[in-house]
């Protein structure tokens, strides 16, 4: 008697289908697609290096292979990975289906603030963005569309349970005041009922690598001796001599740091890196 070849996904099989093919921009999406994908998905995360800025990233020989022969692509959007787009413009690809997590968020500029987009701090569209990626996939094999479905859920099951935490955080602290080094972190903060009192000058500022006016700083760097913040959210993946100053300032006052990253620290899931985010807030807030 013959035995089939099992399929990872179930079912009998002659033969393992090959990978579907998919480029992120990050390795953040590049971990959320894996746990979609599961073992269907051959994953190609442009930015993984904590050193390496998104905003200045050129493309690589290698990337640009990469994209040309993808069936889906994960970017950001909003201008934080413009390399994705340069790299599509310039591939043969045109069928690849490229999912923008901007977009998918419904978050828009409303031309009164800088707007913020660093969109997978913010637990909701991290679930809406589960959901697009099982469409995306399943489209590319829809034999296997079920499964994904099914990854997907089980992944947005553990984003309600960070939800719930936020709550949880949000009852306790509403209106607590906080500073930021950049709006990173900032859907994450407003989730747990936080109020940033950074001056947008010097966020903005350090966000675009200009250096912030001497007045802008004097003014953050005052919100700490006289405990006018409650904690510091401390972008730890672009740090400087003027965020330095500020982290100093907030340690010589008493003031608790979080920091926080752009990218998935090694080791780390996109849904325990989270949960350890909030863990840290949390934390803060109760010293």
């Amino acid at each position: 008697m013959s035995l089939a070849l099992l399929c990872p996904w179930g079912g009998p099989s002659s033969a393992t289908p090959a990978p579907i093919p998919v480029v992120a921009s990050t390795n953040v999406y590049g971990d959320v697609v894996r746990q979609i994908g599961g073992g269907r998905v051959g994953v190609v995360s442009v930015i993984s290096d904590p050193a390496q800025d998104p905003h200045s990233y050129e493309a690589g020989p290698r990337n640009q292979l990469a994209l040309s022969r993808a069936k889906v692509v994960i970017e950001n959007g909003g201008g934080y990975d413009d390399f994705v787009g340069h790299m599509l413009g310039s591939s043969d690809n045109a069928s690849a289906e490229v999912i923008n997590a901007v977009q998918v968020s419904g978050k828009t500029r409303d031309g009164v603030k800088e707007f913020n987009e660093h969109v997978w701090y913010d637990l909701p569209t991290m679930s809406r963005l589960a959901d697009r990626i099982a469409q995306a996939l399943g489209k590319v094999s829809p034999a296997e569309a079920e499964a994904f479905r099914k990854n997907a859920h089980t992944f947005k099951d553990g984003l309600a349970r960070l939800e719930a935490r936020t709550e949880r955080v949000k009852a306790r602290h509403t209106g607590t005041p906080v500073a930021v080094t950049e709006p990173v972190p900032l859907y994450l903060t407003e989730a747990c009922g936080l109020v940033n009192k950074t001056p947008a000058a010097f966020s903005e500022a350090v966000e675009e690598g200009d250096e912030v006016p001497p007045r802008v700083l004097s003014a953050t760097l005052e919100l700490f001796p006289r405990h006018q913040v409650e904690a510091l959210v401390y972008n730890a993946q672009t740090s400087g001599p003027q965020t330095e100053k500020v982290r100093t300032a907030a340690e010589d006052s008493g003031i608790p740091v979080v920091p926080v990253t752009e990218t998935l620290p090694e080791g780390k899931d996109y849904t325990g890196w989270m949960s350890d985010n909030i863990t840290a807030l949390d934390q803060a807030l109760e010293r």
